[in-house]
């Protein structure tokens, strides 16, 4: 995976239905005074994309992605129906752990698994912090459905770099997912439900 890129992280985001493109044009201001406020400065700060529109199925729309320096944050995007082009709506993305990374401007690894950023491929790592968030929330390994999700994470952790056991990065990762939401499961229990998925 490349810098900047996870396979769970924190979603930032604004949904909305608008009336005007002054609308979606007062959006995008706002986000960009929350960012001033974050501490990007403005002059740092670009927006660029194609004003030709794409196509899925009933909704056209223009995306346009906002960058800080060298680094993509996000994207807004300009979405409306292809029947009634008054119907429009915009969703403006990005995710905390982005943000964190281009105002810190620390090494990617670094900043999202710290003191473990060196112990296992970043692969394993990455699968590490996702099955421990859908461990977290009751999604256990199956063969089908969500569950199909939960056993395909957990298979491509490395099974060498997690010879001595994962309770301490689940630990690590489980302190991270709760700043967010409680999880029903404790992290002892998500950690053996790696190790025995893994066959460990």
């Amino acid at each position: 995976m490349k810098d900047g890129f996870l396979t769970s992280f924190v979603n930032v985001s604004r949904v909305q239905r608008i009336g005007s493109l002054d609308e979606y044009g007062a959006v995008l201001d706002g986000w960009l005074t929350v960012l001033s406020q974050l501490g990007f400065h403005a002059r740092h700060l670009s927006v660029n994309g194609e004003l030709s529109s794409w196509r899925r199925r009933q909704v056209e729309g223009i995306t346009l992605r906002f960058r800080h320096l060298d680094r993509t944050l996000g994207d807004i995007v300009l979405l409306w129906n292809t029947e009634h082009a008054d119907r429009m709506a915009v969703d403006l993305g990005s995710g905390l752990e982005r943000l964190a990374w281009a105002r810190t401007q620390e090494r990617w690894h670094q900043l999202i698994y710290g003191r473990f950023a060196g112990a296992a491929p970043p692969t394993t790592l990455d699968a590490i912090r996702t099955a421990t968030l859908l461990l977290g929330h009751g999604i256990t390994p199956a063969a089908r459905g969500s569950g199909g999700i939960t056993r395909r994470v957990i298979g491509t952790i490395d099974r060498d770099a997690a010879r001595l056991g994962v309770g301490a990065l689940v630990r690590d990762a489980y302190g991270y997912w709760s700043l967010f939401g409680v999880l029903r499961s404790p992290w002892p229990e998500i950690a053996r439900a790696i190790e025995e998925e893994m066959g460990l």
